[in-house]
C-alpha cells in the first residue's frame, strides 16, 4: 500500500481509502460481515475510513465496532449535512445543527475525536463563515482534528478560503468529489483549485457507481430491480439514449484492461489516482470479495500511454453521466434565482 501526505495536515493516509456507505440497511446489512471487511482493509494497509452520519443511519456505528482497539492506528473521516430525522433543524450546515450532530457521531462511533470531519454538501442557507467558525472551534475543542467540504463547485472552495483569511478561521483542508473515467468534470477547476489551495482530494465513486465494474456490458440486460440500479436505475438503464456514450466507453475500457493485464475496476481506481492532485480514492465494498478484488490493484500504476488512450475514450474534463445526483445547485432548481420578477421583466 502507497501512502500521501493529506493536504497540509501532515496526516498520513493511505492511497485507497475505505468508504463504508454500504455498509447497513442500503448494502450489507450484516456488521459482523462488515466488521470483516474494515478489519481485512486495516490488515492489508488501508489506513483512512471515511463514513457519515446519514449512510443507513447505521455506518458510523458499525465503523465504531470495528475500530475497538485499533482506532489509534486509524485516521477516521466522517461528514455531517444531510438531514437526520424530521424537522427543519436537523440537517444544514449551520452551527446549531453541526455542535449537535458531531456529539451524536462521536457517540455512533465511540470515539473521542475525529481526525477529518466534512462538510457533507454546500448549505446556501447558512453563511461559510458560520460554518467554518463552528468548524474551527471544534478543532480548539479537540473534539476534530481537521475539516474539509465534499462536492463543493470550485468557485465555494475558492470563496471558503477567502473568508477563512479575511476572518482568521481555520480553513477547508481537504475535499472529496466524485471522480471516475466516466466522470471527469472536475479536472476542469475543482482539482486546480484544490491544488492551489494545497488541500487533500479523497475522491468518491471511482467505479461510477459500480458502472466501472465489469458488471454493466453492452449487450447484456440489466436488472434495474436490485443492487446500485435499484438507486438510480435512470443511470444503467441500456435503453435511455443518456446512457449509450456510457456503454460504448466500457467496452473500450474493458479491451483496454485487458491489454494492461488487469481488471476494469482496477483500471479505473488506478486512473483516479494517477492525478497529482487526488490524495486518495475510496473504495466502497459490500462484501469481503469486493474488497478483495480492489486490493488486488492497489500497486498499479498506469503509464502515460495507457492514460493517453483512456484521454482519447473518455476526454478530459467530460462527464457522461452527472456524477451526484444527491444535490444540485438551487440556482439551477429554483425558478426564482433565475428569473427577474414579472414586473421588472415587462418594465425593460
Amino acid at each position: 500500500m502507497r501512502y500521501r501526505v493529506l493536504g497540509g495536515t501532515g496526516i498520513q493516509v493511505s492511497v485507497h481509502c475505505l468508504g463504508t456507505m454500504m455498509f447497513g440497511a442500503v448494502g450489507n446489512p450484516d456488521h459482523d460481515d462488515c466488521v470483516r471487511i474494515v478489519h481485512a482493509a486495516l490488515d492489508q494497509g488501508i489506513d483512512v475510513v471515511d463514513t457519515a452520519d446519514m449512510y443507513s443511519g447505521e455506518s458510523e456505528v458499525i465503523v465504531g465496532k470495528a475500530l475497538r482497539g485499533r482506532r489509534d492506528d486509524v485516521v477516521l473521516a466522517t461528514k455531517v449535512h444531510f438531514p437526520m430525522g424530521e424537522g427543519p433543524n436537523r440537517g444544514g450546515n449551520s452551527r446549531r445543527w453541526i455542535v449537535r450532530e458531531v456529539e451524536e457521531s462521536l457517540r455512533r462511533l465511540g470515539t473521542d475525536w475525529i481526525d477529518l470531519y466534512q462538510v457533507h454538501r454546500p448549505d446556501h442557507s447558512t453563511d461559510i463563515e458560520e460554518t467554518l467558525g463552528v468548524l474551527s472551534d471544534l478543532v480548539r475543542a479537540g473534539k476534530i482534528r481537521a475539516f474539509g467540504c465534499s462536492t463543493f463547485p470550485a468557485e465555494e472552495i475558492a470563496e471558503s478560503h477567502h473568508v477563512a483569511e479575511r476572518r482568521v478561521l481555520g480553513r477547508f483542508r481537504t475535499e472529496q468529489p466524485p471522480y471516475s473515467i466516466l466522470a471527469r468534470g472536475i479536472e476542469t477547476a475543482v482539482l486546480p483549485v484544490c491544488q492551489r489551495y494545497g488541500m487533500g482530494v479523497l475522491v468518491w465513486s471511482p467505479l461510477a457507481s459500480g458502472f466501472l465494474s465489469g458488471r454493466y456490458r453492452h449487450g447484456r440486460a440489466v436488472d434495474l430491480s436490485t443492487g446500485r440500479p435499484a438507486l438510480t436505475p435512470a443511470r444503467f438503464d441500456p435503453a435511455l439514449p443518456g446512457n449509450v456514450a456510457k456503454f460504448a466507453a466500457v467496452e473500450e475500457l474493458v479491451a483496454l484492461a485487458d491489454e494492461v493485464g488487469c481488471t476494469l475496476p482496477e483500471l479505473a481506481v488506478a486512473f483516479t489516482v494517477a492525478h497529482p492532485a487526488v490524495t486518495s480514492a475510496i473504495i466502497g465494498p459490500r462484501t469481503m470479495e469486493q474488497l478483495e478484488a480492489l486490493l488486488k490493484g492497489a500497486s498499479l500504476t498506469l503509464d502515460d500511454a495507457v492514460l493517453d488512450r483512456i484521454d482519447e475514450i473518455v476526454p478530459p474534463g467530460t462527464n457522461l453521466y452527472q456524477p451526484d445526483g444527491a444535490w444540485s445547485a438551487p440556482v439551477l432548481t429554483d425558478p426564482t434565482r433565475r428569473r427577474r420578477p414579472l414586473a421588472d421583466r415587462a418594465a425593460a
